[in-house]
């Protein structure tokens, strides 16, 4: 659509209308343009534009997305400096500029039209390769775009399209760099759904029915909270708890649903309020986990108050109904009306909100007559009421009824809770945020303002009941007093009626008798009753109707399986018709038990559950201090906000403490059901920023700490290249850092040419997603690099932060040094001296079979955790898998997998090395870790076997310690050692001294390694000295004659070294080996690989280690 409209624009704005190119496609150069005229630009003029009609572009067009790029030219006479955005503009008159107005410079093109439209009209232009429309900025065309509400929308924004600004790539990469290609910021890429939302939004705004704050919130929530309470339940508390007692409860509840109001404005006015009403409010500030337990339990609360509403109605109508007039008995009438009622009312939902706004006010009319009619009545006191305890206004009656008269049992707390649910309709105006034309202004002023009247209206009837009735009446005209008054101390005596005998019982008028006493005291009585059946109805309506809403935002974020169906919404106002039919079986279920004491006062409690998580969640943001929370509704203080949740908390238990926990245990499991499940969303929740901050401080409060040995953590950089090219070494590293230390997935890029930022910023949330998917506690850091060494030492140097910093460095062997260049091997050498300088342990595992499996396809499912679920789009880039632009120490095996066709066979050498890479994943065979602690570096090379034996997969493995020791001290070294051991609490099977470990190595072994060696000698007694010196600088990895000499004891010792381990170890599930060292700047490289090789060649997995010779194992407590 866009495309069509863009294109159709430049038709017209172009100067030879015929020329131009067909809708959809690219305008094309003339083809007479020299190759060098990419940096020459022709202003493109509106020439007829205004003849046309094509330059008054709709609104909608104007804010849209470009669809295509603007015309480039070409003009001989003129070069400009660099490369230009082409772009298109109108003098405000409407006349096309001219081309010698035009003055060039830099990126931007400047004339006088600019300078007079950057003043007058909002002219647009359209960037070559954002394909976007910018204003016109500062009296000249630049790309860079002035602030704009539109660049802030979301993609799916409701109220406006959402406009992309330049993205930096498009303003700072040099101007013969192609720009990122789709031109969106921030990994946002629009679904084709989003793409006509926009569309649909502009086309259906005419019919959406939106509410302003007086019908939307007022008028609902001052019908919710007149409940049929305020007319067949307030005298009654009056009666049991006197004036005083029954303002405290009022005032009590007020107190509670203010707090509550104030915090749902605070949390409504920071930012865009769509639709779910408590569940949007509290699942995007507390995060999924509450929003989720709480949005499925508030829905279900609304739809079993419709339940509870609608019994409360039918009730009343078969009380008014005469003995005779039932059509079968009590209870099945209340089902027949109820049943009746629902259906009427589900007619008037499905009708649409305005259908439902309009009963609404016509509910509200009659209740707000019913409570005039009352109070007009209760300053006309008639004769004929006397006898039934309406005597009018009186200071005796009001003195007598201020103290409190607990009657069957009846208690403070019992009274508040029968009245408490008449203050939980404080949520029915934010239930339908997404219906009203201004959720941050309408919920803070309709809701206060409706608790404000609804708290004064009920103080008032009740201190106006306990003023004009009495407690006890008998109804009968003859109880005047006759004779003296000394018996008769009620307030009635004085009013020269004697109601004694209703001390004793049976009596049926009065505050304490009689619900019905409204009626009696009002002008006309039958009004009273239409305001009974106005607050049943008008609150189950509104419950109705905040149920499906509630429930379709729950459904439409996707927490819980299976329910997405109810997400769908109908008609011009996204009616979620389904959601009001489950409503309406859910309420008509209910409404046939008919008997509902037991599920109303659950009800209660799962509205004050959501109105504690409010309250929580406002003391919750403030206490994260987030940059993004600064609501513009500034009533409010998070101390208060606790004292609000802290306070519903305590009602919820004092209306009814079994269905507190109920609700209590509800909440818990369905917040651990979503915590698990863990929901692909990111919402900015309170409880990030809260994270957040307490990760800040904590590692602030640990860099203060000295490090103590007690405390010490194999905290590990992992030189693994893409985190799944090599998992034997992923899998044994994570298992005995796992929960214990840190680990860092280092990769470093060698960029064949320009290293591409980009690619390497996306592939790193990629890659660490791929990590939590795996359950890999890991974070991935890659570096570009021109070399291993250098990008090592830029990771040895800068990762980690405080003192989560690694200090141990992890290697892969490179079993392919002797095919490679050696070049490659000195890089190697040289970054484990390093890390040694560094003060860094060193570890290198190897394999026999390898690690790096990242040339066989197909070998992992990593493709599957970069699909993007919906949440995602502003987590992930997007970037083609397939197109790698790096050379890198490891490619990724990713690589091959992007493809479906079906991977050749094997080999044989491949397949091992696959079984080899998930040889760590798996629970180990019962057997021995070996640990040959030849030389002390600290303890590193015998805590880490320690470790491993902790974790689970390697619980049946036990450790063997071999050390090297003289023949006749064999019993004495092995008991020193059992004695260090047991002081350092590691549990062993076995303690080996090897007293032959200095006997010469055999000859063929010798041989092999002379072998070996033979390509890498400098041989300099064969050649002149300056020849030889001049190869060793060249190539310094060369063996010198004089070294080998020098080293030849330790060379022997790595090759018998080799020939015991194979002797003793072959069988190990693992070996860990004390590494040799190799003094720097006099052992060569070549030399020193080759010592490496030796030692470790032909055995099971092997751990060289060699800490940096500080303690990490202590006895001392």
């Amino acid at each position: 659509m866009h495309h069509l409209l863009i294109h159709s624009r430049e038709q017209g704005m172009n100067k030879n209308p015929s020329s131009s190119p067909p809708a959809g496609q690219k305008p094309a150069l003339k083809s007479t343009v020299p190759p060098q005229s990419r940096f020459q630009v022709d202003p493109v003029a509106e020439a007829a534009a205004a003849a046309s009609g094509a330059a008054k572009t709709p609104p909608a067009t104007r804010s849209s997305r470009a669809g295509s790029r603007a015309s480039e030219g070409t003009t001989a006479g003129e070069e400009a400096k660099g490369r230009f955005r082409v772009v298109n503009f109108l003098d405000p008159s409407g006349a096309p500029a001219d081309a010698s107005d035009f003055a060039f410079n830099g990126d931007t093109v400047r004339s006088e039209a600019s300078l007079h439209s950057s003043t007058g009209g909002l002219s647009h232009f359209s960037d070559t390769h954002s394909s976007t429309y910018y204003l016109r900025t500062f009296g000249h065309n630049t790309i860079d775009a002035v602030p704009n509400i539109d660049f802030y929308r979301q993609t799916e924004a409701p109220l406006g399209e959402k406009l992309i600004r330049p993205s930096l790539s498009e303003l700072h990469d040099e101007l013969d760099k192609e720009p990122f290609e789709d031109g969106f910021t921030n990994g946002e890429e629009p679904a084709g759904a989003e793409e006509i939302a926009p569309k649909v939004v502009s086309d259906s705004k005419g019919g959406t029915v939106k509410f302003g704050w007086i019908k939307g919130v007022l008028v609902r929530c001052m019908l919710n909270i007149w409940g049929v309470m305020l007319f067949i339940r307030m005298s009654w508390i009056v009666g049991q708890a006197g004036i005083a007692l029954s303002c405290g409860i009022i005032l009590i509840a007020v107190i509670v649903t203010t707090i509550t109001g104030l915090s749902t404005s605070a949390i409504a006015t920071n930012g865009f309020v769509r639709g779910g009403g408590a569940y949007y409010l509290i699942s995007r500030s507390l995060g999924p986990e509450f929003g989720g337990s709480i949005g499925l339990i508030f829905a279900f609360a609304n739809a079993v108050a419709v339940a509870m509403y609608v019994v409360g109605f039918a009730e009343t109508v078969v009380e008014l109904l005469d003995v005779n007039a039932l059509m079968t008995d009590e209870i099945n009438d209340i089902r027949i009306i109820g049943t009746l009622t629902i259906i009427l009312l589900l007619g008037i939902s499905v009708a649409g909100m305005e259908w439902e706004a309009k009963a609404q006010i016509v509910l509200l009319i009659i209740l707000v007559a019913a409570i005039f009619n009352y109070t007009i009545g209760s300053f006309i006191p008639m004769k004929s009421k006397e006898p039934k305890g309406f005597f009018g206004y009186n200071a005796a009656i009001m003195m007598e009824n201020m103290g409190p008269d607990f009657r069957d049992e009846e208690t403070f707390f019992s009274v508040f809770a029968i009245f408490f649910p008449a203050a939980t309709g404080i949520l029915a105006g934010a239930n339908i945020s997404g219906d009203l034309s201004d959720p941050q202004s309408a919920i803070p002023k309709g809701t206060l303002l409706a608790i404000l009247i609804t708290g004064i209206v009920y103080v008032a009837v009740a201190i106006s009941n306990g003023s004009c009735i009495v407690r006890d009446a008998t109804g009968d005209d003859n109880d005047t007093i006759i004779g003296p008054l000394e018996n008769c101390t009620d307030a009635a005596c004085t009013l020269g009626y004697d109601f004694s005998i209703c001390k004793e019982g049976g009596c049926k008028y009065g505050l304490q008798n009689d619900f019905q006493v409204m009626s009696l005291v009002s002008v006309f009585g039958p009004l009273i009753t239409a305001g009974i059946f106005s607050a049943t109805l008008s609150s189950a309506l509104a419950s109705l109707v905040s149920a499906p809403k509630v429930f379709q935002a729950l459904c439409k974020d996707n927490i819980y399986p299976g329910i997405r169906v109810f997400a769908k919404g109908y008609g011009k106002n996204n009616e979620p018709l389904r959601g009001y039919v489950l409503t309406f079986v859910i309420g008509l279920a209910f409404i046939l038990i008919a008997e509902l004491n037991i599920i109303a006062p659950i009800i209660s409690n799962f509205f004050l559950a959501s109105y504690a998580l409010i309250n929580f969640s406002v003391f919750h943001a403030s206490l994260a201090n987030s940059p993004g929370w600064r609501p513009s509704f500034k009533y409010y203080n998070k101390w208060v906000s606790l004292a609000g949740a802290v306070l519903c908390c305590v009602v919820m238990f004092v209306i009814n403490w079994w269905a507190a926990l109920l609700t209590n245990v509800i909440v818990l499991a369905l917040y651990i059901y979503v915590s698990y499940k863990k929901p692909d969303v990111n919402w900015g929740s309170s409880t990030q920023a809260l994270m957040y901050n307490q990760a800040l401080s904590h590692c602030l409060h640990l860099t203060g700490v000295e490090d103590h040995i007690k405390n010490f953590r194999p905290q590990c950089l992992v030189m693994i290249g893409y985190p799944n090219a090599r998992p034997a070494l992923l899998h044994l590293v994570h298992a005995f850092t796992k929960n214990v230390g840190l680990m860092i997935c280092g990769h470093v890029r060698m960029a064949s040419r320009r290293p591409n930022h980009k690619e390497m910023m996306s592939d790193q949330v990629r890659y660490q997603r791929w990590l939590l998917k795996k359950r890999i506690k890991a974070f991935y850091t890659p570096v570009f690099a021109e070399d291993l060494r250098q990008g090592a030492q830029y990771l040895l140097q800068a990762a980690g932060l405080g003192r989560l910093k690694p200090n141990t460095l992890v290697f892969g062997f490179k079993n392919n040094w002797p095919d490679g260049d050696m070049r490659d091997v000195e890089t190697y050498i040289n970054t484990i001296h390093d890390a040694f300088d560094l003060q860094y342990g060193v570890v290198i595992i190897r394999l026999k079979e390898g690690l790096d499996i990242s040339h066989i396809p197909g070998q992992d499912e990593f493709l599957s955790s970069y699909e993007k679920a919906p949440g995602m789009k502003e987590l992930l880039v997007a970037i083609n898998i397939g197109k790698d632009t790096d050379k890198d120490s490891s490619k990724p095996s990713s690589q091959s997998t992007n493809t479906k066709s079906t991977s050749p066979q094997l080999s044989i050498v491949d397949e091992k090395l696959l079984a080899a890479s998930q040889q760590f994943k798996k629970k180990q065979r019962k057997g021995t870790i070996d640990v040959w602690w030849l030389f002390d570096d600290g303890g590193l090379t015998l805590l880490i076997p320690y470790l491993l034996t902790n974790k689970k997969k390697w619980t049946d493995c036990k450790i063997r310690v071999f050390i090297g020791g003289k023949i006749n001290r064999i019993d004495h070294d092995r008991r020193a050692m059992a004695a260090l051991l047991s002081k350092f609490r590691i549990d062993f099977s076995d303690i080996n001294v090897l007293g032959d470990i200095n006997t010469k190595p055999k000859k063929h072994n010798k041989e092999k390694f002379e072998e070996m060696i033979e390509p890498y000698r400098l041989k300099e007694d064969d050649m002149e000295q300056e020849a030889a010196e001049r190869l060793k600088a060249e190539e310094p990895w060369r063996i010198t004659d004089n070294e080998l000499e020098l080293y030849k004891a330790k060379t022997n010792r790595q090759i018998r070294l080799n020939e015991l381990l194979k002797e003793h170890s072959s069988t190990a599930n693992l070996i860990v080996m004390s590494m040799p060292l190799a003094r720097k700047g006099t052992v060569s490289s070549a030399l020193y690989m080759c010592w490496l090789e030796t030692l470790s060649k032909d055995l099971p997995p092997v751990l060289l280690v060699r800490g940096n010779h500080q303690s990490v194992l202590t006895f001392y407590s």
